[in-house]
């Protein structure tokens, strides 16, 4: 089993690095193999909503590791997503990441690298915002049908410098939880495959839009 863990932040040593590495040694004594994509401070482009992916199923712009990360979680069992706090929301630059990511591996209203497969967000913060912060991201996930890992408390852990964050000691509890339940989630789900399973069919006839048209004005 493999966990992708994302670190939304600049800062590659910061406070969600950190809280990211929390958790590493759970997964590794558990036997689940893990991969840290790191964004860092390079720009992320916003989505152009050119749907070129559409046809293709990758990403136009490909300067930032969006369709790499895509063809990754195509054989990936769970995903970790973890941001700084930016005035009450996740940075920019992981919310940019993630437009980008689903967008481009949807079609009729499926993600087959994504659907089916546990999930969590984490969000880091000085002081306030950080639940709102993991609701950006959370959503993504609803989406996507795909289950959401929860822990003891709510995904998020205080700390303006990476110094701080373990003294936060109920937070970084909670990430470690977090890290046990996504895993046991992963082994519930490779189970009921192994057991004959299926995954609920999905429907995808239906994509309305609030503004009625006519067919021959589409």
């Amino acid at each position: 089993m493999k966990v992708l863990l994302v670190n939304g932040s600049s800062h590659l040593h910061g406070t969600t690095a950190r809280v990211i590495e929390e958790m590493l040694p759970i997964f590794a004594a558990e036997g689940v193999e893990t991969e840290v994509i790191q964004l860092g401070a390079k720009a992320i482009a916003d989505c152009l909503q050119c749907n070129k992916c559409k046809k293709t199923g990758q990403c136009v712009l490909k300067d930032d590791g969006v369709n790499d990360f895509v063809a990754k979680a195509k054989s990936s069992d769970g995903f970790i997503f973890a941001s700084p706090t930016y005035f009450a929301h996740a940075s920019g630059r992981i919310l940019a990441f993630l437009d980008r990511v689903f967008y481009s591996n949807g079609k009729d209203e499926v993600y087959p690298a994504f659907q089916f497969k546990p999930a969590a967000a984490i969000c880091v913060a000085r002081r306030a915002g950080a639940t709102t912060a993991i609701d950006d991201i959370t959503k993504y996930f609803g989406i996507a049908q795909m289950p959401i890992a929860g822990s003891t408390y709510w995904n998020n852990v205080h700390g303006l410098y990476a110094d701080e964050v373990h003294k936060d000691e109920e937070g970084m509890q909670t990430v470690r939880n977090l890290a046990r339940n996504l895993i046991w989630m992963m082994r519930c789900f490779e189970l009921g495959k192994q057991n004959g399973i299926p995954y609920p069919a999905t429907e995808n006839t239906y994509c309305t839009n609030f503004i009625k048209r006519n067919d021959n004005e589409r």
